[in-house]
């Protein structure tokens, strides 16, 4: 779109590195609570030079728990801040130190931040970032709609489910499919990015673990799916609006999915290929009936493209650079961003 951008990545240290994006990346490693903090105070000092080597105009920050120095990077340039979560809510799952290390820090960002982007209208208002009085923008997450292209429909007999996640995050509600496996037999699910299910020994056999795999591998998988299933326990982060990635890409895949949360872009579209179910510890068994009629019915077919076109990510980073103008000022308007 006209604008120089480049990503700065603040990560522990990651292999194999022909895996990610291209990025300037500032790894730590993980030895032990101190030797981690300090290694992260370590590298996040090199991220602040190499952003000021920069000399950006605006700075998109998707934040995490806070890491000194971080919130000298509003020296530089102004900051606008990516909101994906409730962190005063997520954190608690690190512990009672880390989630009062996040309490008493999060302002040193938030005070500081020209203005917020949430990808979600409950975020938006949420009074975990209202006492800030920021500028806020919605916008759901999105994804390139042309670098997909549908997948024919599979002809199974039994139905397939898919389901893509990473462990250790508790509202994807991975426990819950193994109730849904248990309570419909005769659908099979197949579930990507997990060697193992934690606290489940032995699972049904209409299971299958797939493990972590890159797009071209569970792109696969997808193509044997009827349809996909999004996160199952969004209520267990007290969140009840959500826009997963992993979800766009099952539709932009073209297969019918399965939701248990108000999607930002979905929630307003009369729509058959999405079935809504409720955000409750006990949705699986109130609607194990409605999500084996929905995969019975949509059983060998696939969402037209033509109907998920508010999900394209263009539009959505059109919308974000208008609103990076706004709060950048008239001055930016008329030429190209560096950020």
């Amino acid at each position: 779109m006209g604008h120089d951008a480049r990503l700065f990545m603040h990560t522990v240290q990651y292999e194999p590195l022909s895996d990610l994006i291209e990025a300037e990346y500032f790894f730590y490693p993980a030895l032990g609570k101190v030797k981690t903090e300090l290694n992260r105070i370590h590298a996040a000092n090199r991220l602040l030079s190499a952003v000021r080597d920069f000399q950006p105009d605006l700075i998109y920050l998707r934040y995490s728990i806070y890491v000194f120095p971080v919130h000298r990077l509003t020296e530089f340039a102004p900051v606008i801040e990516e909101i994906n979560t409730n962190d005063l809510t997520q954190h608690e799952g690190l512990g009672r130190i880390y989630s009062l290390y996040n309490r008493l820090t999060r302002g040193m960002i938030l005070r500081r931040v020209r203005g917020l982007v949430t990808v979600s209208r409950e975020l938006s208002v949420s009074s975990a970032f209202a006492p800030y009085r920021k500028p806020t923008c919605v916008i759901a997450n999105g994804v390139d709609l042309n670098a997909f292209v549908p997948l024919p429909a599979p002809s199974n007999k039994i139905p397939c489910i898919a389901f893509i996640g990473n462990p250790g995050y508790p509202w994807h509600g991975v426990d819950k499919l193994v109730t849904l496996a248990k309570l419909i037999p005769d659908v099979q699910l197949d579930i990507i990015g997990y060697d193992e299910l934690p606290g489940q020994p032995s699972l049904p056999g209409n299971i299958t673990l797939h493990g972590y795999m890159s797009m071209p591998g569970y792109e696969k998988v997808l193509a044997h799916a009827d349809a996909a299933i999004s996160s199952l326990a969004l209520h267990r982060v007290q969140l009840e609006e959500a826009s997963p990635l992993k979800s766009r890409e099952c539709l932009a895949f073209g297969l019918p999915l399965i939701v248990a949360y108000v999607d930002t872009d979905l929630d307003t579209l009369d729509c058959d290929f999405v079935l809504k179910i409720p955000n409750r510890e006990d949705n699986i068994e109130t609607h194990v009936r409605a999500i084996r009629d929905f995969v019975y019915r949509v059983r060998g077919q696939r969402v037209a493209r033509g109907q998920i076109g508010k999900l394209d990510q263009e539009a959505k980073e059109q919308e974000r650079i208008r609103f990076f103008e706004e709060l950048l000022g008239s001055d930016h308007g008329s030429r190209g961003v560096k950020g």
